[in-house]
């Protein structure tokens, strides 16, 4: 449970940092990915501490999941940061 739950964390984050840079202004966008990652950190989390560790990825993993926090923090700003609209 470990190793698959590392690396579908792994691909997830993979996934969404790079979806979540190539639109920064979609603020719903933003806010999904964001909230899916509360979750994908929760898994993280509960996997990390709760399922026996394999020693190859304790410290990735640990990585990986203060890493998504640190991306789940940067999505909520951009999901609920106010846009403003400068009309010509």
């Amino acid at each position: 449970m470990f190793t698959w739950m590392f690396w579908i964390l792994a691909i997830w984050f993979i996934v969404n940092f790079v979806w979540m840079w190539f639109d920064l202004d979609d603020q719903k966008l933003q806010k999904t990915f964001a909230w899916i990652n509360v979750v994908a950190v929760i898994l993280g989390f509960w996997t990390f501490y709760g399922a026996t560790p394999v020693d190859s990825l304790s410290t990735w993993f640990q990585v990986l999941n203060w890493v998504n926090v640190v991306l789940a923090v940067t999505q909520f700003y951009f999901g609920y940061r106010k846009l403003e609209h400068k009309v010509a």
